[in-house]
């Protein structure tokens, strides 16, 4: 409590994720600039374009005559994508041709689904799209529960190794262990501090995804903090692994950001999903924890399930904290001995 400058790191920066992934990092597809290419403008033609004028998802930039205008427009980056219109197009419900800006893939291939859905709906209702669980397709619903398992993971693991290892550097571990208290009496207290912060953390977490982002809570609020509980346990029983491992806090830093932060951000699914990756990192990032936290998360909050949907995550959760409790408590009795 007297480390104002940790409290402050502590609390302040769940609050700024989340508002940065909430607000500021999105992947909605929006105002997609957007030209028309057609040489005659029909019925069916005016619909399309009407339909795509009002929807959120584009802003119709300029109407040209041929598509080398339009590519030239695109390639000047005062558009990012070109629909052009085929003189069958009313007739055969055919002649449609998308030119896109394709230097990023994803949104690419993002905005030509999202055009293809709007012109569809124009010819009859061919499609009719029904999203379950995210209707209005809101990135915070897929990054809330990431930023919590990120953040409870960097919290717990780093915090926890960085305070043992500050008693090592200091020679005040010594004082500790040769006190009446048990050595493992004094790991606890050392993370039990840790597991209230985080508890408050997550609290604070889930406050704001409901109030702030509108995220809705779905799922049983008393088994999503239960998950969250064992994943903090996880959590601070690897941290408690790396302050065996690091002899100084520099050490214990670079271990927690090799360790924690890039599989965190790489391999757990929070930016990019786990099977669109090759099979090795799939492989890979089956041993990372987060993983599973998230995927339990991500139904519990969202999807609404219960308890008996996320076993799985949950039973794998629980052998990571049995395996790294273990262990790390084997090799802290070891360097007592």
């Amino acid at each position: 409590m007297r480390d104002k400058r940790t409290m402050l790191i502590l609390f302040g920066m769940p609050v700024v994720m989340m508002l940065i992934f909430g607000f500021a990092i999105s992947t909605d597809v929006k105002n997609v600039r957007t030209v028309v290419v057609c040489s005659q403008m029909d019925h069916a033609t005016q619909a399309a374009v009407q339909r795509l004028s009002q929807s959120e998802y584009f802003t119709l930039s300029a109407t040209v005559a041929t598509p080398a205008e339009a590519e030239r427009l695109i390639r000047g980056q005062k558009a990012d994508m070109a629909i052009v219109f085929g003189h069958d197009f009313a007739g055969k419900r055919s002649g449609l041709q998308f030119i896109v800006d394709g230097s990023d893939p994803n949104m690419a291939q993002q905005w030509t689904n999202y055009a293809q859905g709007v012109i569809a709906n124009t010819q009859g209702g061919l499609v009719n799209s029904k999203m379950l669980y995210n209707p209005q397709m809101r990135s915070a619903y897929n990054f809330v529960p990431a930023i919590m398992g990120m953040l409870l993971m960097l919290i717990c693991a780093m915090m926890t190794s960085i305070s043992i290892v500050r008693e090592k550097e200091k020679g005040t571990m010594e004082v500790l262990l040769v006190s009446p208290v048990k050595p493992l009496m004094v790991i606890i207290a050392k993370a039990v501090p840790y597991l209230v912060l985080a508890f408050a953390i997550l609290i604070t977490i889930l406050l704001m995804a409901r109030y702030v982002l509108e995220v809705p809570l779905a799922g049983s609020l008393f088994w999503i903090i239960a998950v969250s509980v064992l994943y903090i346990v996880l959590a601070l029983s690897l941290g408690l692994l790396i302050s065996n491992i690091a002899q100084t806090q520099l050490v214990a830093l670079l271990l927690s950001a090799m360790v924690l932060l890039m599989p965190v951000v790489m391999l757990s699914g929070m930016m990019f999903p786990v099977e669109s990756m090759p099979r090795v990192l799939q492989w890979v990032a089956a041993v990372v924890p987060p993983r599973y936290y998230i995927e339990a998360m991500r139904k519990l909050m969202i999807m609404g399930v219960g308890i008996g949907e996320v076993a799985k995550e949950v039973s794998i959760l629980a052998v990571f904290t049995v395996f790294f409790l273990t262990v790390a408590l084997k090799k802290f009795n070891t360097r007592l001995e």
